[in-house]
């Protein structure tokens, strides 16, 4: 038979044996304060890791030479040539390299290599116009519209939609035909980023409406600011890195726009304008027999354009985390 359940007097007055731990020696195992705040480390931010980043990478450094180079002959052509790109004999009709003239003469007998140098100024100025006008209007449109939602983002996306379903290419065309008498570098711009600006208003919007469910902006508004200063003070800085991206790459399609509507004709004058779209429209009609002083405007018009997509490369996978955690 099993025992009988002792009384709990009993179970009281049972003495249990002692519990005995093991504590390691101090200097075996440090104590480290691990709240402790680390003064030594950098500071962090998205640029300042986006800039640790890019300064790593190759193709960064190649693409920041290529822009530099290119900036620096837009800003000083007087440095790389001395020579009149005006000044044209047709004596020197396809002529070939000589003294002062590394590249040969075209068919009007004008130097390539000095037009090339003059026409660097004119694409990168038209270009930077475009993506000005572009990164403006769409940030503007795409914030607004994310932000403040209702009539206003159904309004501001359908007129979106209308400008994005029109190639900014053809309508650049229809309009530099109909403005064919005042056509300079600032028309040519807004006739191509006026109908443009919707890429960048998109994705604006998105970030947008990805930020502004954050702590941070119901604490803004909390503490009394309004709703559009919240927007501009701590939404929008929040969500313009991707725009950034955009306008960097947009930069490139700039100037090929341009280098198209001076190659069709309905661009640059040029009488006026020295542009390496009409240089290469101009060569054209001697490709067969002397192809030079076409591809020397082509390759000049490549390298720009391949530096500036590089750099937006780099600075779209330096802002992307995923990315850097990728490689």
């Amino acid at each position: 038979m099993p025992d009988a359940p002792r009384s709990s007097h009993e179970s009281a007055g049972r003495v249990r044996p002692p519990i005995t731990h093991f504590v390691a020696p101090i200097d075996e195992t440090p104590v480290v304060a691990v709240d402790a705040v680390r003064i030594s480390e950098k500071k962090s931010t998205l640029w300042l890791d986006a800039w640790r980043d890019m300064r790593r990478r190759p193709m960064f450094w190649i693409s920041a030479v290529i822009i530099f180079v290119v900036a620096l002959i837009s800003l000083f052509p007087g440095l790389f040539s001395q020579a009149d790109p005006r000044a044209c004999a047709l004596t020197f009709s396809n002529a070939g390299p000589s003294a002062g003239h590394p590249l040969g003469y075209n068919k009007q007998g004008c130097d390539v290599y000095s037009r090339i140098i003059h026409g660097t100024s004119t694409s990168v100025s038209v270009g930077l116009l475009v993506i000005t006008i572009t990164f403006v209007v769409g940030t503007v449109m795409g914030a607004l519209a994310g932000f403040f939602g209702g009539m206003l983002d159904t309004v501001l996306s359908r007129l979106g939609d209308i400008f994005f379903s029109i190639p900014y290419i053809l309508a650049a065309v229809v309009v530099m035909s109909v403005l064919s008498d005042h056509r300079n570098p600032l028309v040519i711009a807004l006739a191509i980023g006026g109908f443009s600006w919707p890429i960048t208003a998109r994705i604006v919007r998105s970030e947008i409406l990805r930020v502004k469910n954050a702590d941070f902006v119901m604490a803004s508004e909390s503490l009394g600011l309004s709703r559009f200063a919240t927007l501009v003070r701590h939404v929008l800085p929040n969500a313009i890195a991707p725009a950034i991206v955009v306008t960097t790459l947009s930069l490139a399609s700039a100037i090929v726009a341009e280098a198209t509507l001076s190659f069709l004709g309905v661009g640059l004058p040029a009488g006026q304008f020295i542009s390496w779209g009409n240089d290469i429209s101009a060569a054209q009609l001697s490709l067969r027999t002397d192809p030079m002083p076409l591809i020397y405007p082509s390759l000049a018009l490549t390298i720009t354009v391949l530096g500036f997509i590089l750099l937006g490369e780099s600075v779209r996978d330096a802002l992307d985390p995923k990315a850097r955690a990728r490689r």
